[in-house]
């Protein structure tokens, strides 16, 4: 692991996910910038001080001179976004296999040079985007493949958290120490670039059809700050099927509220985050459906994605364990259903999103083709 060290809430994620799964061990990586505080995080976990490394170039070099059979498989880049491109291309280069935090690269340039590697070396990327890996998100994907909602005629999709109001009415200093508002470690947007996307890539996933053109409108909020923390973005997917995407980091009191929509000519479905066992299907002709997690009834990638009987939660840690077991099964050679996990391909479609909403915004709200 890079990153994700003492205090460090993904990281704890991933590596929670990683045990549920039970196909990972976490035998080393370079937990923090402070080699200190990273070797205080090894001792912690119970990592050998010798695999605790100061950094990503020394880890490579002691890692790739071990014999096969000992050395790291894969590693999961857990840092600040700006970290996320220059450490792939290392560890691809040297022939590792990848988790990588979303989004992806600072740039679409650096994801489109990421995804031409990865084929290059033919090594598994998964890009975590966790809400993918959720029972009902996968039952959802798998009855739009089906056509039972018809003829798609409306995608709604939003994030809402109110969690930055603290920081930016607070003061200055708590600004700026905030990464996640500082261009350059975030890049080019903060409430689009963290949660935006999320939504974006759900509409992708489940529905299977691309957003091809974007108008957004983006709001910094407040003065000082130089990145957006809410906004409203139009998606065009074809001359008769239309949506939006709703995005926010200042609505007081939400913490995760993501959900989606689609909407069809026979039925329509809608799956909330903070409620995520239930998939709501809705129809003119008949009662409202509700689908739910290890049932037989559920088709195959939902089915086989359920950790928990059926009647118990499933959660954040459950969902992204189901895309490190997709993961694993790619870096064994195993037969996995697509869909399993998001590949970098998904990191190049959302960093076209990402850059094609903020030039949408900057030039004065038009239209943009992603």
């Amino acid at each position: 692991m890079i990153g994700g060290g003492i205090g460090a809430f993904i990281g704890d994620a991933h590596r929670r996910a990683s045990r549920i799964c039970n196909d990972f061990e976490m035998v080393g990586g370079v937990f923090d910038a402070d080699y200190e505080k990273s070797k205080q995080f090894a001792k912690k976990e119970g990592i050998p001080a010798e695999r605790c490394y100061k950094t990503v170039d020394a880890l490579i070099k002691a890692e790739t001179a071990m014999p096969a059979d000992k050395r790291m498989e894969v590693v999961a880049i857990v840092t600040p976004n700006a970290l996320h491109f220059p450490f792939a291309i290392a560890l691809l280069t040297a022939g590792f296999h990848l988790v990588c935090e979303k989004p992806m690269t600072m740039t679409v340039e650096e994801a489109v040079e990421l995804e031409k590697l990865v084929a290059k070396k033919k090594l598994t990327f998964a890009l975590t985007h966790t809400y993918t890996g959720y029972p009902m998100v996968r039952q959802m994907r798998d009855i739009i493949a089906k056509g039972t909602l018809g003829t798609i005629q409306r995608i709604d999709a939003q994030y809402y958290q109110g969690w930055i109001n603290s920081i930016i009415h607070g003061t200055e200093s708590r600004i700026t120490g905030v990464w996640r508002l500082d261009p350059k470690h975030a890049g080019a947007s903060s409430c689009m670039g963290d949660i935006g996307v999320h939504a974006f890539n759900l509409i992708e996933y489940t529905t299977g059809l691309e957003i091809k053109e974007v108008l957004s409108d983006l709001n910094p909020v407040k003065e000082g700050v130089k990145l957006d923390l809410d906004g409203t973005v139009l998606v065009r997917f074809s001359k008769n099927l239309k949506g939006v995407i709703r995005a926010s980091q200042v609505c007081g009191g939400e913490e995760n509220n993501l959900t989606i929509a689609v909407y069809g000519s026979k039925a329509s479905l809608k799956w909330g985050q903070e409620n995520p066992n239930y998939l709501t299907m809705l129809s003119d002709t008949e009662p409202a459906k509700i689908f739910k997690p290890a049932h037989g009834y559920n088709d195959k990638l939902a089915e086989a994605s359920h950790t928990m009987p059926n009647g118990h939660p499933e959660g954040i840690y459950e969902a992204l364990a189901n895309i490190y077991k997709g993961t694993a099964k790619s870096i064994r050679g195993e037969k996995f259903t697509p869909g399993e996990f998001p590949t970098v391909h998904d990191g190049v479609r959302g960093m076209k999103f990402i850059h094609a909403v903020v030039e949408s915004n900057k030039a004065g709200n038009k239209w943009v083709k992603v």
